[in-house]
C-alpha cells in the first residue's frame, strides 16, 4: 500500500470506530494523516498532492503493522492522537504534551496572535500571567507575541508544571517564563497588566456527557463543578488584588456564556470575537471587576 491508501483506510477505521476528534484534527482524514505521517517519520505538513507529494510512495510490511499498531491503540484506548504522539499545535506553535495535561486548543491563542486584545494594552504591559497555564502553551505564545513581557505560569499541577517546562525550555524562553505552582491565585505575587484564563469550566452535565478521549484528560483541568463556575467565582473576586490599575482579565469559559451571565450579572464584560463565536472568551477590566463586587 502506498502513504495515500494508508490515510484513506485509517480514515475508515475511525469513521467506523465513531472516534470522537476536537484534539488538533476536526475530521477523519485529517487525524489519519497525522497518525500515519508521524508513524512514518514524517512532518505533519509534508505534501499529499502535486509535485512534491509523497502519497504514492509505498509502505514496507514492517512500516503497514505498526500503522495498523497505532491505529488500533487509538480506536481502542479512545487516546487523543495527541498524547499518541506527544505532538500539539497551537496557531502553529508546536508543543510537547502528554496525559497530565489536557491538549491546548484554547482560542485565547488565536486573540494573541490576532491582536485582538492589543486595544486594552500599553507599553506599560509588561506583567503577564498565565493562570491554568497547563503545558504553559498560553504562555509561550503570549511571550512570543510580546517581546518585551515578563510571564508568570500558575498551575496548581505539579504534573502540568513539569510538561510546561519541557515547552519553555523547547521554545528557549526560560529567561521570560517563570513556573510557579499555586492553587489558582493563592501562591502569586504581585500585579498584573493581562491576566490570560483558561480555567476548568465544563459543568457537570456536560462532563457526564464528554467522549472518552476528553475523559481521557485531566479531571482538574476540565470539570468546573454545577455550573462550571466552581474555580471562576473565586477568580473573579481575587483578581482585582492582582492586577495593575489598568490590568485586564481574558478568560475563557467554553460553551458556559448562559452560566456565566446567570453567575455574574450585571458584570461589564466584553465578548471577544473567535473562530468559534463571539461567546467562547470574554474582557474584564479590573474596574468592572471591581464593581461586580
Amino acid at each position: 500500500m502506498n502513504i495515500l491508501q494508508l490515510i484513506d483506510a485509517g480514515a475508515q477505521q475511525l469513521v467506523q470506530a465513531a472516534v470522537a476528534f476536537g484534539h488538533g484534527t476536526d475530521n477523519a482524514f485529517d487525524e489519519a494523516a497525522w497518525l500515519v505521517l508521524w508513524q512514518l517519520g514524517l512532518p505533519l505538513d509534508t505534501p499529499l498532492a502535486g509535485d512534491d507529494s509523497v502519497a504514492d510512495e509505498v509502505v514496507t510490511d514492517e512500516q503497514q503493522q505498526a500503522i495498523a499498531a497505532l491505529f488500533d491503540i487509538r480506536i481502542r484506548l479512545r487516546q487523543p492522537a495527541a498524547y499518541l504522539t506527544h505532538q500539539a499545535w497551537l496557531q502553529g506553535v508546536p508543543f510537547y504534551v502528554d496525559e497530565r495535561t489536557i491538549v491546548p486548543r484554547s482560542f485565547i491563542a488565536e486573540l494573541l496572535v490576532q491582536g485582538a486584545i492589543d486595544p486594552w494594552l500599553s507599553p506599560a504591559t509588561v506583567r503577564v500571567l498565565d493562570l491554568c497555564t497547563g503545558n504553559g502553551s498560553l504562555g509561550v505564545i503570549a511571550a512570543m507575541v510580546y517581546p518585551e513581557v515578563g510571564v508568570i505560569g500558575a498551575d496548581i499541577s505539579a504534573d502540568a508544571l513539569e510538561v510546561a517546562r519541557i515547552n519553555v525550555a523547547q521554545h528557549e524562553l526560560q529567561h521570560r517564563i517563570r513556573l510557579i505552582e499555586s492553587d489558582g491565585l493563592t501562591s502569586v505575587d504581585g500585579s498584573y497588566d493581562l491576566i490570560l484564563c483558561n480555567p476548568p469550566y465544563v459543568n457537570a452535565q456536560s462532563m457526564t456527557n464528554l467522549p472518552p478521549e476528553y475523559r481521557a484528560e485531566p479531571v482538574l483541568a476540565l470539570a468546573g463543578g454545577s455550573d462550571g463556575m466552581d474555580f471562576i467565582r473565586r477568580l473573579l473576586r481575587e483578581a482585582p488584588a492582582h492586577m495593575s490599575e489598568n490590568g485586564v482579565l481574558v478568560l475563557e469559559i467554553g460553551n458556559e456564556r448562559d452560566n456565566f451571565e446567570a453567575a455574574f450579572a450585571p458584570v461589564e464584560a466584553v465578548w471577544l470575537e473567535t473562530s468559534a463565536g463571539a461567546d467562547q472568551v470574554l474582557l474584564l477590566t479590573r474596574q468592572a471587576l471591581l464593581e461586580l463586587h
